[in-house]
């Protein structure tokens, strides 16, 4: 059986799990919390960033990042997350890209406001990242995904749930599109909902 290191506030943790469930693999894989903060949690000897998702496969081989991992399970189950067509593939990988990205930016402001004091927060650090999330928005309510449900859809899908998590879903009140396509991305995958924090 493959093991998966996540947190369940992990979005990128949240992405495999979404996907290991869409493929049919979830019964293949035990899900164990990690923690990153911890010296003596043995992820840092599974992988040696010391991050998650991580997940360990059956011969010991551990797989990082989330990228990484959502391919090797779209391998394992028939390619169809990820399209072969190149065109559309680059399309789909293309979305994961921005997904991701926002919770990249969204982390960093975490990070910034959750565990710096305030005296030592940087704001101008804290806006720089807020822009890339503002943009990334707006792309995608001007051209909210379509189609059937990829990998792109998932790793926006949980930016946006991360969002809702760590910042009160402030995203909502100027993106109705966007908000309109997570509900039906919602309705249409269970594991969405499963997988919340």
């Amino acid at each position: 059986m493959m093991i998966l290191r996540y947190s369940a506030a992990s979005p990128y943790a949240r992405k495999i799990r979404i996907a290991a469930e869409l493929l049919g693999l979830s019964s293949r894989i035990e899900v164990v919390a990690a923690s990153t903060t911890d010296p003596n949690d043995s992820l840092r000897q599974q992988n040696p960033l010391g991050k998650i998702p991580t997940l360990l496969l059956e011969d010991g081989t551990a797989l990082y990042d989330s990228r990484v991992i959502v391919d090797y399970l779209d391998y394992l189950g028939g390619h169809q997350l990820i399209p072969a067509d190149p065109l559309r593939r680059f399309d789909v990988l293309r979305l994961q890209a921005l997904g991701d990205g926002i919770n990249d930016a969204a982390l960093l402001i975490r990070y910034e406001t959750a565990t710096r004091p305030a005296a030592l927060r940087d704001q101008d650090a804290i806006d720089l990242q807020q822009g890339k999330i503002d943009r990334a928005l707006a792309a995608l309510e001007a051209a909210p995904p379509e189609g059937t449900v990829n990998v792109g859809q998932i790793a926006v899908a949980c930016a946006l749930g991360y969002l809702d998590l760590r910042f009160e879903g402030a995203w909502r009140a100027t993106h109705p599109k966007l908000v309109a396509w997570l509900s039906d991305f919602e309705t249409n995958t269970p594991a969405f909902e499963a997988t919340k924090a």
